[in-house]
């Protein structure tokens, strides 16, 4: 059986899937990890698994090259925005398909999308490229409040948070900058709804309406697929996001486009160039029948496109949220869930035994829905009645710790 190497992964989600749909293509999936014990289902699913650095370009290259020896490689990628571009390096040496890896890398840095969207003509917030909490009160006053902070790397709503006035902006960029004098960005706040536009090979598959927790944060709480819009307002934020696209030289394979619908019209946030996180695939595939989990491991192996399924029109997702912090005592309810009407996707997102933290992240968001319908207020209501079935038992730490002096 030919071999098809993850790079790294996701611990929960579409991780687990990627390998799944290798498998299910007739390909042997295996995981090229640093430490493959950080991800549960490897052992749960007998996954292959090769220890490395993962970091070293060198040592990710020759893991590959001695499995295209032992039976052959059909394809290298990862479910992981951090490995996404060392995957397509990887790839396309070894003459497999790939995506450009220099224009995937690029887009990792938040403050060159910026300047080359603008460039382009793309709608983007204003914004600047700041080294310390002076620069970045003195980028607020240009720009005007409020503002939205954010590191130029990273992923899930970590560390972006929005500022109302000098002084959270100064407390919040001293926080993001550290001692390094990392580089944040400073943008305008676009105010309206966000949406996400889920694209394959440039094609746009679909509008997602997001839903955000309370500010100044940016969690995303839950997803509606197909956004709850007209169809005209769909496709003005398709081709905005495909404008974006062609603007970062990106189309191969799937790409994650992030939008607000501000008062002149569709605001790119920010393009990811890869599959879109949160189980939005799972939400896609039951709302319109293309698995784009699959679709990615078709284009990264140069086998044939997945086939559509018949699909329910609708899904919804949502999310439970972190309500105390401190160790996970036990995760109920799965089975509850998974059982309530038009769920088709259950998943708790932590285990007993772990520690959970306030990081007003997607890492606050504990357990995962994800509801089918034959309209959109179905699959809302169906998400919605599913997600709180998890029980998901939390003890202070301090009670932990009390308990481990007492025995």
């Amino acid at each position: 059986m030919t071999w098809f190497a993850l790079l790294e992964s996701n611990t929960t989600g579409t991780g687990r899937q990627f390998a799944a749909a290798a498998l299910a293509r007739g390909l042997r999936p295996v995981l090229l990890s640093r430490d493959p014990s950080r991800y549960p289902y490897v052992v749960d699913d007998s996954l292959d698994t090769r220890v490395l650095d993962t970091g070293d370009a060198g040592q990710v290259l020759a893991a590959c090259r001695a499995l295209a020896r032992d039976g052959g490689l059909a394809g290298v990628t990862s479910s992981s925005e951090y490995y996404v571009a060392p995957a397509a390096r990887a790839a396309a040496e070894l003459g497999l398909p790939a995506p450009d890896a220099d224009a995937v890398a690029r887009c990792r840095d938040k403050s060159h999308q910026r300047r080359a969207l603008s460039a382009a003509g793309v709608p983007v917030p204003g914004f600047r490229t700041v080294r310390s909490a002076g620069e970045a009160v003195a980028a607020a006053a240009e720009l005007g409040l409020p503002v939205v902070l954010k590191p130029i790397t990273g992923s899930g709503s970590v560390g972006v948070r929005l500022c109302t006035d000098s002084t959270e902006v100064a407390r919040w960029a001293a926080r993001l900058v550290g001692d390094d004098g990392s580089p944040i960005l400073v943008e305008t706040a676009v105010r309206g709804p966000e949406f996400s536009v889920e694209t394959f090979d440039g094609v746009v598959r679909a509008v997602v309406g997001k839903r955000l927790g309370p500010e100044p944060w940016f969690v995303e709480v839950g997803h509606d697929v197909p956004a709850p819009v007209g169809e005209t307002v769909r496709a003005e934020l398709g081709a905005t996001a495909r404008r974006a696209l062609a603007a970062l030289g990106l189309g191969w394979g799937a790409a994650h486009t992030e939008l607000r619908l501000g008062p002149a019209g569709p605001v790119v946030i920010e393009v990811n160039p890869r599959l879109a996180g949160g189980m939005i695939p799972a939400a896609v595939r039951a709302a319109t029948g293309l698995d784009l989990v699959d679709a990615v491991i078709a284009r990264a192996s140069g086998g044939p496109s997945p086939v559509i399924a018949p699909a329910a029109g609708h899904a919804a997702i949502r999310f439970q949220l972190l309500a105390r912090e401190g160790r996970v005592a036990a995760v109920r309810g799965r089975a509850q869930a998974a059982a309530s009407p038009g769920v088709v996707v259950a998943n708790a997102l932590t285990v007993p035994g772990a520690v959970v933290r306030r990081t007003n992240s997607f890492q606050d968001r504990l357990a995962c829905v994800v509801a089918q319908g034959r309209d959109a207020a179905a699959a809302q209501r169906n998400a919605e009645r599913a997600a709180p079935l998890f029980s998901i038992d939390i003890q202070a730490l301090e009670d932990v710790y009390e308990g481990g002096r007492g025995r």
